[in-house]
């Protein structure tokens, strides 16, 4: 059965980028202390879901990449772009 994933086989592509952010954060956060934060915004994850967003072994959904992006004030499309994204039109026009 195929699944979608990114390169690399991971499950999300906004995992590293996440982590990014939560290591950037001062204090420190752990990911426990990033999935209390969440769950007082109202998305129900664990420091577990979080190691695996992270890590890209677990899929993601619109509505928690939202709330994470809320959260760190940033925008969802931030939280997807990759240094090897590239747009290219299909346009033969």
């Amino acid at each position: 059965m195929y699944k979608n994933r990114a390169s690399g086989g991971k499950l999300n592509i906004s995992g590293i980028r996440i982590a990014h952010l939560r290591m950037s954060m001062r204090p420190r956060t752990s990911q426990r202390m990033l999935a209390d934060q969440l769950q007082l915004a109202g998305l129900d994850l664990d420091k577990n879901a979080i190691s695996k967003i992270e890590l890209g072994k677990r899929f993601i959904t619109d509505i928690e990449l939202k709330v994470i992006a809320d959260f760190f004030g940033v925008t969802t499309d931030s939280l997807l772009i990759t240094k090897e994204s590239t747009y290219t039109s299909n346009d033969s026009t």
